[in-house]
Order: structure tokens, then C-alpha cells, then sequence
């Protein structure tokens, strides 16, 4: 329980905050705290993948980096991403300034959500291209050895030779999305510079690394620096803000009470940071050997109904749902491998 210590803290701080809202409001208290419960799971289910990829980081960062990334992390996941980004997201929309938007979003919700969700192009765009980088980028990898799925996960690796192949796919993808796409030259813009946007945040994101190049260190050395300290550190809070754009948007469909949907979505975000941590302390990830590739099987689905949203509405159950399914498949896989080899080699014995 150990690594939820904070988690729980900040739950009962967040049920108490939701009821005392909900006194001040025609919501009720009761009401309050159940979508504030309810928000919180709603983010975990669509973020557990999160969780998976981001521990693949965190392992490789010392005791310190892992303390900022649950206690500074989470203040720029929640007050940064999930309440202040939607805000200047709304201000940009509407030509409004940050002081007007706040109090649209507590005294006009209604309309803030409107002006929230007009802006879905572009959000799903640049959400959507981050993450099919971060799912490209693990499955076109030509050092990888391991393959979940076999020959189909070995014949993508391969084409991971091809210099910036991953870039190129994606890229491909948007213009093709924008080409077919039935859009207006406004909204079309729209998704051509914002998907852009995230395919230039990644590459400018991961290529951190460099920072950390050394001539007499080995490769191994620079790997594993450039995810021990703030390089890592950024690379994760990106990551999150990717996954959160979905949650933010999505959390409208529950309720338009802004404040109940930051604390709903606080409480899911600090869950998901420590879900991430207890992975890394009980070595789940080697445990598990398949489960790193389940997530970011999920993850390239995410991005795919992400930009799916663009020109269709996908209901967030299903996201949720389809996440949690490959994360499942390859717990399962996994205990069947680990179960076949460790058979193999008793009879080898």
C-alpha cells in the first residue's frame, strides 16, 4: 500500500472538496462525490496502458526523480493539464482572456463545454499524432527482441532499419486523414497544423537524449541517462498530458461542473502515478514480459480513435474497454510464456 499512500491522501482530500462544492451548489453533496468517484475510475481505465509505458520509464530513474514525479508531476498533471490547459484552449477558441474563460467555466459551463469541444479537431490531432509516435517508435524497432505477436510484431520491427520510417508513417497517415476526411478548409487547417504540432513535440521530446551523448560513455550509458533524470521526467508529463485530452473532453459527457471534473480527474491521475511506481517496485514489467507490449498495443489504438474522433465520436466505455482488453491478452500471454519456458527447461534438466 505503500506506493498509493498518496493516492488515498489525495482521494479523501478530493471526496471532501467535491462535498463541500456540492453544498454550495444545485448539484447536492452526494451527487458531487459519486461523479467525482466516478470521473476517477472513468481516468484510470483509459489511462492503465499509461501507467505500463510510463513505468517502462520511471525504472530506469533514481528514488528522487520518482518522488517528483508523484508530488511535482502531479501538480502539472492536474492544475496544468487538466484544468489550465482547457482554459487556454478556450481563451484561444474564443478570443476571450484567461480571467473571462475561468469564470465562463464556473459560471457558464454550458458554454465553456461548447467552445471546449469545437476545439476537438485539433486536440485529437495533436493527441493522436503524439501517440502514434510513442506506438510507432516501440513497434518499428529493429533492435527489439522480444514479439507479442509473433511474425506480424517481427516483420513491423523490420522496417525499423529504415531511418525516420516512424516519422514518415505518420505523417502519411495525417495527410492521408486530411485528404479523405470530409472537413471544412478551417477544421482541415486546423488538423494539418496541430498534428504537425505533436509529431514535432515527440520528435523534440525523445531527441532530449542527445543532451546526454558522450563519446567515451557506451550506448547503454546514454540510454539509460537520458530516462534517469529531467529528459525522462518531460518525456513522461507530455505522455500524460496526451492520454489526459481524451479524459478532459470526455469527462464533459459526465458532467459540465468543472471543479467536479478536475478533482474526478485528480484523483484518477494520481492513481495512474502510483500504479506506476508499484509496477517499477514489484518488477512487474519483467514479471509480466508481454505486458509493455499489450499497452502499447492500446496506446496505438488510442491514437487510432483519437483521430477516429476527428469525423466520429467514440464512446469513452469503449476506449476504456479496448485498453484494459490488451493490457488482459498480455498478462495472459505472458503467464503462458514464462509457464512454457519454465517447462522446457525442466525437461531439459
Amino acid at each position: 500500500m505503500r506506493a498509493f499512500r498518496y493516492s488515498i491522501i489525495v482521494t479523501i482530500a478530493c471526496v471532501l472538496a467535491a462535498f463541500y462544492w456540492g453544498i454550495q451548489s444545485p448539484l447536492g453533496a452526494w451527487s458531487a462525490v459519486f461523479l467525482v468517484l466516478i470521473l476517477g475510475v472513468m481516468e484510470v481505465s483509459l489511462s492503465f496502458d499509461n501507467a505500463v509505458v510510463n513505468a517502462s520509464v520511471l525504472k530506469d530513474m533514481d528514488e528522487k526523480w520518482q518522488q517528483i514525479f508523484l508530488t511535482v508531476g502531479i501538480l502539472i498533471a492536474v492544475f496544468g493539464m487538466r484544468l489550465l490547459f482547457p482554459i487556454v484552449i478556450v481563451a484561444v477558441a474564443s478570443g476571450q482572456g484567461m480571467g473571462e474563460v475561468t469564470a465562463m467555466a464556473l459560471q457558464q459551463p454550458e458554454q465553456y463545454a461548447k467552445y471546449l469541444e469545437e476545439s476537438h479537431i485539433g486536440i485529437s490531432a495533436f493527441g493522436g499524432m503524439f501517440l502514434l509516435l510513442v506506438f510507432l517508435y516501440f513497434m518499428l524497432d529493429n533492435t527489439k527482441e522480444v514479439h507479442w505477436l509473433g511474425a506480424a510484431e517481427e516483420r513491423l520491427a523490420r522496417l525499423g532499419k529504415l531511418d525516420s520510417i516512424q516519422v514518415m508513417v505518420a505523417l502519411v497517415i495525417l495527410f492521408l486523414l486530411q485528404a479523405l476526411v470530409e472537413l471544412t478548409p478551417e477544421q482541415r487547417a486546423t488538423m494539418l497544423t496541430a498534428g504537425i504540432g505533436g509529431v514535432i513535440l515527440y520528435v523534440a521530446v525523445s531527441s532530449l537524449d542527445s543532451l546526454f551523448e558522450n563519446e567515451e560513455a557506451g550506448e547503454a550509458a546514454v540510454k539509460t541517462a537520458k530516462r534517469s533524470g529531467i529528459a525522462g521526467f518531460l518525456y513522461l508529463e507530455v505522455l500524460d498530458a496526451s492520454f489526459s485530452f481524451d479524459g478532459v473532453i470526455g469527462a464533459f459527457a459526465i458532467t459540465r461542473d468543472v471543479v467536479i471534473i478536475m478533482l474526478g480527474l485528480a484523483i484518477g491521475a494520481m492513481f495512474v502515478r502510483s500504479l506506476t511506481v508499484y509496477l517499477v517496485n514489484k518488477g512487474t514489467l519483467d514479471e509480466y514480459i508481454f505486458l509493455e507490449h499489450g499497452a502499447h498495443w492500446a496506446i496505438g489504438a488510442l491514437a487510432g480513435i483519437m483521430l477516429a474522433n476527428i469525423f466520429v465520436h467514440t464512446p469513452e466505455v469503449v476506449t476504456g474497454l479496448i485498453g484494459v482488453a490488451f493490457i488482459v491478452l498480455a498478462v495472459i500471454s505472458s503467464i503462458r510464456y514464462k509457464r512454457q519456458h519454465r517447462d522446457e527447461a525442466g525437461e531439459t534438466a
